[in-house]
Parts: C-alpha cells; structure tokens; sequence
C-alpha cells in the first residue's frame, strides 16, 4: 500500500507550474517561464526538483481511446476474503492490461477498479477467465459506465 508523502514546502511558483503543466503539459520551459516571468532554466530545476521529490510522476498522452475501438469502461467492486491479501491480489491485478486504475477503499468493497475493453466480450474475457481466477477474491461487482460526464485534474492551490 502507497503511504502518504511528507507535506513538501512548494511555495506558489511551484504550484503555478503545477498548475500550469497539468493544463498543458507540451508547454515548452521557456514559454512557461516567459508566462510566470522567470526563465526557462527556473523552470526546468523547479520541475526536476518536483519529480526527485516524487510529486511529478512523468507525463501521459490524453487518448480518446472510443476512437481507437475501446468502447466499455467498467468500474468493478471486489471483495476479499481477508483484508491481508491486498498486497498479493493488486500484484496480481496489475498483470492485467485491461485494468487502468486500482484503489483500495473503504466501504462495500475492500477493492475498486477501472476496466477499459473494447467490447462486452473482453470484459466478460477479464471478469471471468483473470479476476475470478485470482486468489484471495471472494467475489466481484460489475459496473458499466454509460457515459463519462467530466474527466480533469483537481485544481491545486
């Protein structure tokens, strides 16, 4: 399980970045510090000094992935037999390439991910024939989202 971060000391140029890069991450160094009125150099220490302390973790490419066929998004609540065999499934989950997003949680479920699949039938593919398999899952709920109304970064401050 990921433990939470020492609180950092970013004042508010690193915020700006922050703020900044996760609006448009193709901004060049310079630009952005033509935009914050610092140089392009301030910016790029400040961004290596945001990803050493591990709160910038890369940069990802924004896919629409309907266009690219995959067309069922599901969410899935699991159930554990015991709560000690976390760790063991979600090694076991990330094996699955379907699988985008694994939270541990409070509530009905001891588990909940996010399933993206092309169709009806890789999802049932990875429902029954991966999850089901995995030991330690007593069972497991199945959502399908119809539609995904808002998708964005939190707002830092």
């Amino acid at each position: 399980m990921e433990k939470t971060a020492p609180k950092l000391n970013l004042d508010k140029l690193d915020l700006e970045i922050i703020h900044n890069m996760m609006e448009n991450a193709e901004i060049s160094y310079a630009d952005l510090g033509k935009k914050l009125f610092v140089s392009g150099g301030t910016i790029h220490v400040r961004i290596k000094k945001l990803q050493e302390a591990g709160v910038v973790k890369g940069t990802k490419l924004s896919v629409d992935l309907k266009h690219l066929g995959y067309d069922v998004i599901a969410f899935i609540g699991i159930y554990l037999r015991e709560s000690s065999l976390y760790d063991n499934v979600a090694r076991e989950l990330q094996k699955i390439p379907e699988i985008v997003r694994v939270n541990y949680t409070t509530g009905n479920y001891s588990m909940f991910i996010e399933v993206v699949c092309k169709d009806i039938s890789q999802l049932r593919h990875v429902l029954h024939d991966q999850l089901q398999k995995i030991k330690g899952i007593e069972r497991t709920e199945t959502l399908i989202s119809l539609e995904e109304s808002l998708n964005r970064n939190v707002k830092v401050v």
